[in-house]
C-alpha cells in the first residue's frame, strides 16, 4: 500500500473522529500527531480556535536528553510534559483525539503518560 493511500485513509479516519470529538473551553481537546521521527501534542479549545498548550519531541526540554531513547519512550516524555504544561495553565480534563491513528504504540504511551501526569480523559 502506498504512503499516499495510507495517509488518505488516516485523514478520513481523523475526519470521522473529529465529527464526534470537539474541545470546549472547560474540556479542551488533546490532539496527537505522529510523524516518522517525532510526536506532537496540542491542547486545543475548538470553540475559540485557540491552541492552549503544546509539546513535542522537538522541544528544547526533550531534545537535550533525547539520545539513545526509543520513539515510544520519547512519546511518554511528551505526554508528561503536555500534562505538566496543561496543569500549569489550569486544565485538568481533556477530550482525547487520537488523530486517526490506532490507540497503540506511541499514541497510547503518550496518553498513558498524560494520565499519569494528572490529566483526566
Amino acid at each position: 500500500m502506498s504512503s499516499n493511500v495510507k495517509r488518505a485513509a488516516r485523514v478520513k479516519r481523523h475526519a470521522r473522529v473529529r465529527a464526534k470529538v470537539s474541545g470546549t473551553t472547560a474540556r479542551p481537546r488533546l490532539c496527537v500527531y505522529r510523524s516518522l521521527q517525532h510526536v506532537y501534542a496540542q491542547v486545543i479549545d475548538d470553540t475559540n480556535g485557540h491552541t492552549m498548550v503544546s509539546a513535542s519531541t522537538v522541544d528544547p526540554e526533550i531534545v537535550k536528553d533525547k539520545d539513545n531513547k526509543k520513539k515510544s519512550d520519547l512519546a511518554g516524555i511528551v505526554g508528561l510534559l503536555i500534562a505538566k504544561r496543561a496543569l500549569d495553565a489550569g486544565i485538568t480534563e481533556v477530550v482525547f483525539d487520537r488523530g486517526g491513528y490506532k490507540y497503540h504504540g506511541r499514541v497510547k504511551t503518550l496518553a498513558d503518560a498524560a494520565r499519569k501526569g494528572g490529566i483526566k480523559f
